[in-house]
């Protein structure tokens, strides 16, 4: 089975527990306007332009290949790490990244995920998941949709039903200025996480950011976000009233 991979490599304690070795997949099914790897949005691979030169923006291998190179790493996750699937969306590939998360479980390999939860069979890998991150990026469907172009009611669905089915769940909301970061937004975002019931859930707010911005021009695209800076103010009023609520707050 082929796979198609943006980039990867080791990080610490930044996408789950311990030392990491962590593949973006290529593809993603959301058009977040303020993403920081917009290369990774089309399916096939972007052609980026460097030095006026292009260049795809993926690579293909087999899953067999990257098995081998996850099993060749085993010894540097180390305080409890191991591999993380990240994108992208790494469910845009289902089939390939079922098939790795279920010979990690077969080596013995910490697993993890960090994804917008929207496949229609996402809850089917929470068995295969031992540390899951998934963003919750809006708690209204409709408003979802207008600024990325899906509906979210599929990820919120899906929240509920993996949150009976495991003990831990890291929710990522991206705060994002004039989109989600208001005093009504937070109580709405404390109302809906606090429906899934579940006291084991953890929540990381990240601050809206511009890291990406020249590649959306890289990758042809305009890059169209303005004044969506959130500031102090917002950002620790935001994690207060969350905090108030009962929801566990946590930074990585």
């Amino acid at each position: 089975m082929k796979i198609r991979i943006l980039h990867r490599g080791f990080n610490f304690s930044q996408d789950g527990p311990g030392n990491r070795l962590v593949y973006h997949l290529q593809g993603c099914n959301f058009f977040c306007p303020w993403c920081s790897n917009p290369e990774s949005i089309a399916i096939n691979g972007t052609e980026m332009i460097s030095d006026g030169k292009k260049k795809l923006s993926c690579t293909e291998h087999d899953t067999e290949e990257i098995f081998a190179e996850i099993l060749s790493g085993k010894m540097m996750m180390f305080s409890g790490g191991g591999v993380t699937f990240t994108g992208g969306e790494p469910t845009v590939q289902f089939e390939a990244l079922k098939e790795l998360l279920m010979r990690c479980k077969e080596a013995g390999i910490n697993t993890a995920i960090e994804s917008n939860a929207s496949h229609p069979e996402f809850c089917e890998l929470s068995e295969l998941i031992d540390y899951m991150i998934v963003d919750l990026k809006h708690y209204d469907a409709e408003k979802h949709k207008s600024v990325i172009g899906t509906s979210n009611e599929k990820t919120i669905e899906n929240i509920r039903k993996v949150t009976k089915m495991r003990d831990q769940l890291l929710i990522h909301i991206p705060l994002v200025g004039k989109f989600n970061s208001s005093a009504e937004d937070a109580d709405n975002f404390a109302r809906l996480i606090k429906s899934f019931a579940n006291d084991k859930i953890d929540v990381e707010v990240l601050r809206y950011h511009e890291y990406g911005k020249d590649k959306w021009a890289q990758c042809g695209m305009e890059y169209r976000m303005n004044d969506a800076h959130v500031t102090d103010e917002e950002y620790t009023q935001f994690i207060d009233v969350l905090k108030k609520n009962g929801i566990s707050i946590i930074k990585t």
